[in-house]
């Protein structure tokens, strides 16, 4: 028995290239649009499922997404989230995440509690299956308020393929 689960956890390993999830961590740091607001650092997870799209080089999947910034503003969203392989290691990802906005400092009002996270990213594909990212993200409302001011980040992104 022992030595099957030995066979079977080498058998997952070798595939896991196959990944079929991610979990992505990603740090950053957020600049306010509004003058008046906070700039500061954040943190990001977000879940990507198996991919619902597959065609050649390009994937698209549901995603959820959680940022927190150190002051206390939050963002939950979720949406779709595409990927473009360039070749075997390199990517390009994208996503829009719909959602809402929670500020901890009304300085950093956004305008309202709708907000859309929109990504675009580079990133590299180890070949084990997780991969690194560098990624720029904006927030706004799609100008569903007349206030509609933004907040533009920069996240440097872990996924862990599972």
């Amino acid at each position: 028995m022992k030595h099957l689960a030995v066979a079977l956890s080498l058998a997952l390993t070798a595939a896991a290239p196959l990944h079929a999830q991610s979990l992505i961590l990603g740090v950053g740091f957020a600049d306010f649009e509004f003058a008046g607001s906070s700039d500061q650092a954040l943190v990001s997870l977000e879940y990507q499922h198996t991919p619902f799209h597959e065609r050649e080089r390009f994937s698209a999947a549901l995603a959820g997404a959680a940022s927190v910034h150190f002051n206390g503003d939050v963002h939950l969203g979720v949406g779709i989230a595409a990927e473009y392989k360039l070749n075997q290691h390199w990517f390009v990802e994208a996503s829009v995440l719909p959602g809402v906005f929670i500020e901890a400092d009304r300085n950093n009002d956004l305008g309202s509690k709708f907000e859309v996270r929109s990504l675009l990213g580079l990133g590299y594909r180890f070949d084990r299956g997780d991969a690194l990212s560098l990624a720029i993200t904006h927030k706004s409302n799609a100008s569903v308020s007349s206030f509609n001011p933004g907040v533009n980040a920069v996240l440097l992104r872990y996924h862990v393929a599972f």
